[in-house]
């Protein structure tokens, strides 16, 4: 049986997640605070593979690289979104609106995400694409929920306003490979509260 941890990072309250078996454990999104992430990992006294990215906006990969060299594990990432890594135009972090926060440059990912079925450690889960809010967002399927990054949010979706967004595209993403799921899968967002895939079927503005 799978476990979730959420971890609220930063100063928009990112959701990073920590998914874990027995023995092993994935980082989802470490957008921020670094330390914060390690502390709860410690708690789990699980050993950490990977750190999976939804996508490469600043908020979700701020952690990416104190996470990467402390426990020497990759990163993996959408191919659409690899450049974005180290490029804090695309990635937000550089754009006049955040002269609060440093530019972030991450070293490229060691392995860049195929739309298959993944196995680490154990913790099986399949990639799916989500692209709408950015070209390369993707969203991770596991035995019995699934994790939406800024795809699908609890009474909402993702920005489209941003640099690849497209509304048609992203509600197309949301149809065709999450309102697919069951009714009872729980949804993990990249901000805000978990929901259900039914909930959002039957309550969710932007579909209703």
């Amino acid at each position: 049986m799978l476990k979730i941890e959420r971890i609220k990072t930063g100063e928009i309250q990112e959701n990073c997640y920590l998914i874990y078996n027995e023995n092993n454990l994935l980082i989802i999104d470490p957008g921020a605070e670094a330390e914060k992430i390690v502390s709860l990992i410690e708690k789990t006294n699980k050993k950490p593979l990977a750190i999976l990215l939804t996508h490469t906006h600043y908020d979700h990969i701020g952690a990416v690289e104190e996470l990467r060299h402390h426990y020497h594990i990759p990163v993996y990432v959408s191919p659409l979104e690899q450049e974005w890594l180290s490029n804090p135009t695309l990635n937000l972090s550089g754009l006049g609106r955040h002269d609060d926060i440093a530019d972030i440059i991450v070293q490229p990912a060691e392995i860049e995400f195929e739309l298959t079925d993944y196995d680490l450690g154990g913790i099986k889960f399949s990639v799916v694409p989500t692209p709408g809010h950015s070209i390369g967002s993707l969203s991770f399927v596991f035995d019995d929920f699934v994790i939406t990054g800024d795809a699908l949010f609890k009474g909402s979706i993702g920005r489209t306003d941003l640099h690849t967004g497209d509304m048609q595209q992203l509600l197309h993403s949301i149809n065709t490979y999450l309102f697919t799921l069951p009714d009872e899968f729980p949804a993990y967002p990249g901000h805000g509260d978990a929901t259900t895939i039914e909930h959002e079927k039957k309550n969710n503005p932007f579909f209703n």
